[in-house]
Parts: structure tokens; C-alpha cells; sequence
């Protein structure tokens, strides 16, 4: 699966879960690590464990592995590496506070598919 599938893909799992706010930057042109970054948000600690879950879950089925996981168990912030690309699962009052929305603003937004 290419990188932009992939991270299309991410964005209809997280969507499956509810998440809100579900966005994808594209900063190839900002960030020397990554290609693209999927920022969504959980209202609970609940919900952002179970979309990080659910996202990991489903790749793994389809024989994509993060090269690296961070704060799943906590459910604050998530983040799922996958290398070309980021996923970021917030707590809505931590998506606010670090502000990524703002932070990479520059980087143009990748349209997403509709919600289903």
C-alpha cells in the first residue's frame, strides 16, 4: 500500500471510531522526518486508546507496522510512527494545548474522504 493510501486509510479508521477533528497535513516541505501527519481527537482517554488501537489493529492485518508507538495505555496523546507518516490521536484539551493545528500550519491540508 502506498504512503498516501495508507494514511487515507488511517483517516477512515479513526473516522470509524468517532474521532473528531480528523485532519492530514502534508509536510514533506516542513519536517525532514516524515511525509504526513493525521491529527484527530478523542473526548475521552477511552476513545483515544481505541482509535490508536483500532488504527494499529487493522494496519497490522493488512502487514503495515508502526516502527514505533507512544502513549496508546496513557490516552492523552498517541502516536502511532509509521515512518513516512504520523498518526496523532489527542485528548481534545491536549490537541488545544500543543496547538499542532497551528504549529504546522503552513503545511498544506490532504483531503480526506468522506465520512461514511
Amino acid at each position: 500500500m502506498r504512503t498516501k493510501e495508507t494514511l487515507l486509510r488511517c483517516a477512515r479508521l479513526a473516522q470509524e471510531k468517532k474521532a473528531a477533528d480528523v485532519r492530514a497535513l502534508d509536510v514533506r516541505d516542513c519536517a525532514s522526518f516524515t511525509d504526513y501527519f493525521l491529527l484527530c481527537s478523542g473526548t475521552s482517554d477511552r476513545q483515544v486508546t481505541a482509535v490508536a488501537h483500532h488504527i494499529e489493529e487493522s494496519l497490522k492485518k493488512e502487514g503495515v507496522r508502526p516502527l514505533g508507538l507512544e502513549g496508546i495505555r496513557e490516552g492523552r496523546w498517541a502516536l502511532l510512527d509509521y515512518g513516512d507518516f504520523v498518526v496523532h490521536v489527542f485528548l481534545s484539551s491536549v490537541r488545544d494545548f500543543y496547538n499542532f493545528d497551528r504549529l504546522w500550519g503552513s503545511a498544506p491540508e490532504v483531503p480526506l474522504p468522506e465520512e461514511r
